[in-house]
């Protein structure tokens, strides 16, 4: 079973940075990816970004180009998401997934419980 585990949520201010963690119990043979997403109060849940296993080929939503960065340490099965620039309407839980290669909360198979992130103005 694939258990996913975010970190490093939290309240920043308008400006700000944080470091969100992602680690996989395990990834399976059909995860050939670990994605981002966001969901804020009333709306969605969002693309952010994700990452490939192999060649480590990324994806960003417009919304977070520039600001947003993910990396990996495949090999440790850890994803990572660095956010600069934080706005408040930055502010959603963010989870973690692990699935197919997509922009496509739908190709994720595997979630995480997801992780706070609050930006005050």
């Amino acid at each position: 079973q694939v258990l996913l585990l975010e970190s490093g949520g939290g309240l920043v201010q308008a400006g700000g940075s944080l470091r969100l963690s992602c680690v996989a119990s395990v990834l399976t043979f059909s995860c050939n990816a670990m994605g981002w997403f966001r969901q804020a109060p009333g709306k969605e849940r969002e693309f952010l970004t994700t990452i490939s296993r192999i060649g480590g080929i990324t994806n960003y939503a417009d919304s977070v180009k520039g600001r947003f960065t993910i990396s990996s340490d495949y090999a440790k099965n850890t994803v990572y998401l660095k956010m600069n620039s934080l706005k408040p309407e930055d502010t959603a839980v963010y989870y973690c997934a692990a699935g197919s290669y997509s922009r496509s909360a739908g190709m994720y198979a595997y979630w995480g419980q997801g992780t706070q992130v609050t930006v005050s103005s």
